[in-house]
């Protein structure tokens, strides 16, 4: 397979989905709408886990499982949850294949096997959840719950693609139960505030803070808080929420404590939750039409060392130098990796490395054990340098540093030069057809505005930012009067 892409400027989504395939991420699956998240995609997955899980358990949460069957009568408890993923449900209503009489050597369901109870593969875990917190909660002794699961999660999607939105994708969900109503919408922002930490830091992405409108909540909230990203190609990415849910499913579930005054109430309730959306987020975030751009913090190899020989002898004596390098830099905590295959030319191991989004690569060659240098190429910059050895390890640490700064620069520099401040509905649809990104515009508040917008034009509100200011001003689109502008824009 050629390893070449498509120019991102020629095919956007084509761009996206070779690179996914080529850079060894990803792949379709036997399933239709599943994929196969390979070893060097799952890395990037597992370094995402490990510094999250990392970041929740700082602010006090545990990590547990839960089934992922739901029983229908519990996913049915709190109404508006059931009904806004109703449509996405997989069902099991058989437990027993059997030996097809009319076919032989196929299977079919078993008649005699159906379920007394239909069960739902989970879209999402709040009905299983709140089911087993009832036997968990009796007194505000046991306040606050602070509870995490890694898991998968099963939304029947009819359009699907890599990473962005799967029939099956892989994600953390966090459920926690207050004594307080204002205790709860403290874990709400402060978990929102977690993720764009994390994404800011950690995946070099600028986010935009902010609450949903009421017709983009999750199902079932009462408010929901989101970090907001924006792609190269202009259009908005939803990287997390978070949700403040009221005591809706308290009392769907009938979880209550005995309070300090011997009173029974109802728990308020959170959830929140990321997923492997966030890859496709990094990918279409910092990567170019040679492939992928991963910054060193999630990068599973921050550096990768390729010798350049004629012989044996050659590489023998390049080997005892790159072990020494290759333990200084572990020793700084750099992940490094020593590409010694016979079987590929060295053009060929810097094409997939750059394919591959390593942020640092190191050439040596026996010239350079003769001068005592390395070649240092750069992925973010494709740039190249020649360096003395005695500085290697110094130099290499504090480039993980400025790469990680210059991607994140990067990405802001181009988020804020794609947000227009617009004040009429003509304004609205030329930047939406000229230079996309985000839109700051005036809203009058209603749902019937809100929906004829994104009737006509495919944009939505992705949120009210956090730090909006009021402003008066009206409407961008019925010239109604309005408070303070939102944000819109074309989404994935």
């Amino acid at each position: 397979m050629s390893k070449k892409l498509t120019s991102r400027a020629d095919d956007y989504s084509k761009w996206y989905n070779e690179l996914v395939v080529k850079a060894d991420l990803a792949e379709n699956s036997a399933v239709r709408g599943c994929m196969v998240i390979k070893p060097y995609g799952y890395a990037i997955w597992e370094k995402m886990q490990a510094e999250l899980d990392k970041m929740f358990k700082e602010t006090g949460h545990q990590n547990a499982y839960f089934p992922l069957f739901v029983p229908k009568s519990l996913f049915e408890a709190e109404e508006k949850n059931a009904e806004g993923f109703a449509k996405e449900c997989a069902i099991v209503t058989h437990y027993r294949l059997q030996n097809d009489p009319d076919k032989p050597g196929k299977l079919r369901v078993d008649p005699e096997a159906k379920l007394e109870e239909e069960l739902i593969v989970r879209p999402t875990s709040e009905a299983i959840i709140w089911n087993t917190f009832k036997g968990w909660v009796q007194s505000y002794r046991d306040l606050p719950l602070l509870i995490n699961q890694w898991a998968n999660v099963v939304r029947w999607e009819m359009r699907t693609r890599l990473f962005l939105r799967t029939a099956e994708f892989l994600w953390q969900e966090g459920h926690t139960a207050h004594e307080t109503k204002a205790e709860a919408i403290a874990e709400t922002q402060q978990m929102n505030q977690v993720y764009a930490t994390f994404v800011e830091n950690f995946m070099a992405i600028p986010v935009i803070q902010g609450v949903k409108t009421e017709s983009e909540r999750f199902a079932g909230a009462e408010d929901t808080y989101c970090i907001e990203a924006l792609m190269q190609d202009g259009k908005a990415l939803q990287a997390g929420t978070s949700h403040f849910l009221g005591q809706n499913f308290a009392k769907a579930f009938d979880v209550k404590f005995a309070n300090k005054e011997g009173k029974q109430d109802y728990v308020w309730a959170t959830s929140w939750g990321v997923s492997t959306r966030l890859m496709g987020a990094l990918i279409m975030t910092h990567s170019d039409d040679n492939g992928l751009v991963l910054p060193p913090s999630l990068a599973p190899n921050q550096v990768v060392i390729v010798p350049i020989y004629k012989s044996d002898e050659q590489l023998e004596a390049i080997t005892k130098v790159v072990n020494s390098i290759m333990s200084d830099l572990r020793g700084k905590g750099i992940t490094v990796k020593f590409d010694n295959r016979t079987t590929y030319r060295p053009g060929a191991k810097f094409a997939q490395h750059e394919l591959q989004g390593v942020p640092l690569r190191i050439a040596i060659g026996a010239r350079d054990l003769e001068n005592e240098t390395v070649e240092l190429a750069r992925r973010d910059t494709l740039t190249k340098k020649t360096v003395e050895l005695s500085n290697l390890t110094e130099i290499v640490e504090g480039l993980m540093t400025e790469i990680q700064e210059s991607l994140y620069n990067k990405a802001l520099d181009f988020r804020n030069s794609h947000i227009a401040e617009v004040d009429t509905f003509d304004e609205f649809k030329t930047v939406l057809e000229t230079k996309t990104g985000f839109i700051s515009a005036h809203w009058d508040g209603t749902p019937e505005t809100e929906d004829k917008i994104k009737e006509l034009t495919k944009a939505t509100i992705r949120c009210i930012p956090l730090d909006s200011k009021d402003e008066d001003g009206v409407c961008v689109y019925s010239g109604n009067p309005s408070k303070r502008r939102v944000l819109f824009a074309k989404a994935y």
